[in-house]
């Protein structure tokens, strides 16, 4: 994942068939589950922090350096109607603890969180935290950063075992917010 000094979002980004992860997404059992069941086939999307409600792990198709997700245990898929306020509040404060090891380990600029997904494919509830690297030109922030019809970051399962230990490290110490 490297960077140009006059473009700090990553260089050498692929192309995204998002035809072909729509056809994931909306024909397979939900990914979230997957990754929490131990399923084969989500190397990338290594587990940085998890407790008895909440899971955190890297996003499959980095958009930024060091995106992570951050999502209820329990199959819950809508941030409103489906946690009382109890579990919305814990739900934010792990998003938010989550949010700041990101932080620590990868450089921003700003933290872009947001809560993506559809009925009709990601039902699973679940949050972004995307680290914008520092220096990005205002035409490439916001939506710009975010969408994968921008192209996706390559990287590989040993890049994301590293980053992944890092955040655990940081997620681990007790000097972070909790």
């Amino acid at each position: 994942m490297s960077t140009h000094d006059s473009d700090p979002l990553p260089q050498g980004r692929e192309p995204f068939d998002l035809a072909g992860y729509v056809r994931r997404t909306r024909g397979r059992p939900c990914f979230i589950c997957a990754i929490l069941a131990g399923a084969p086939g989500y190397d990338l999307e290594q587990i940085v922090f998890e407790d008895e409600h909440h899971v955190a792990f890297l996003d499959r198709y980095p958009t930024m350096p060091g995106k992570v997700l951050v999502a209820p245990g329990a199959h819950v898929e809508h941030a409103v109607r489906d946690l009382d306020e109890d579990a919305y509040l814990r739900l934010m404060r792990t998003v938010r603890r989550v949010a700041l090891a990101v932080e620590a380990v990868v450089p921003s600029e700003r933290t872009y969180l947001l809560s993506l997904g559809s009925q009709q494919g990601n039902a699973h509830l679940h949050w972004h935290i995307a680290p914008l690297p520092p220096g990005t030109p205002y035409e490439q922030q916001q939506y710009h950063a975010l969408m994968t019809e921008n192209g996706v970051i390559p990287w590989s399962a040993q890049q994301a075992a590293d980053l992944a230990g890092r955040l655990r490290a940081v997620l681990s110490e007790a000097g972070v917010d909790r």
